[in-house]
């Protein structure tokens, strides 16, 4: 497994839509085994695909809170078939939005049908912090961020905090 580099906003790539694929191949797999490992490399609980720069519509996830206990979930092409009208609060971040937070209203539940690990068609119910878990990581799929809830004024100061970082970052000595 390799460890990949997480795309940080701004970035033209993470505001792409992610691409439906066609057959979880080998490809696929590996994709997938190389974003779980980036994952918990960076302490995260949920990548999607274009995160690392590949529009696939991919998703990995962990919610589960014990290091010894992992429980990894793989969604390729889902979707979600139906919210519940409840919202519930969480504070969110984002391994594309480095130490940025802010609470955002989801669906309380969902119902989402995918594929799993072996392209066998799945159905979840998920409640609380999976269902806004596995919302916020569909979005990136549409190229949206969870700060694009915010509003604009907040948005933009995230935005020019995470490009001044990044210009730090460049600097050679």
């Amino acid at each position: 497994m390799t460890i990949r580099t997480i795309l940080t906003e701004p970035n033209k790539i993470l505001r792409q839509k992610s691409k439906t694929v066609d057959l979880v191949g080998s490809e696929e797999k590996k994709l997938m085994d190389d974003m779980l490992e980036t994952m918990y490399n960076a302490k995260g609980i949920g990548l999607a695909a274009i995160q690392v720069g590949v529009p696939k519509r991919i998703i990995v996830m962990d919610i589960s809170k014990e290091e010894n206990k992992k429980k990894p979930l793989y969604f390729v092409n889902p979707i979600i078939k139906n919210k519940n009208n409840e919202f519930s609060t969480y504070e969110e971040g984002c391994l594309s939005v480095p130490d940025q937070f802010a609470e955002i209203d989801r669906p309380s539940s969902c119902v989402i049908e995918y594929l799993d690990y072996y392209g066998q068609k799945k159905i979840l119910n998920a409640e609380g912090l999976l269902a806004t878990c596995i919302q916020h990581e569909m979005d990136h799929l549409e190229g949206i961020l969870f700060i694009d809830y915010l509003s604009k004024l907040k948005k933009s100061m995230i935005i020019k905090k995470l490009s001044k970082q990044k210009k730090i970052d460049r600097i050679v000595v």
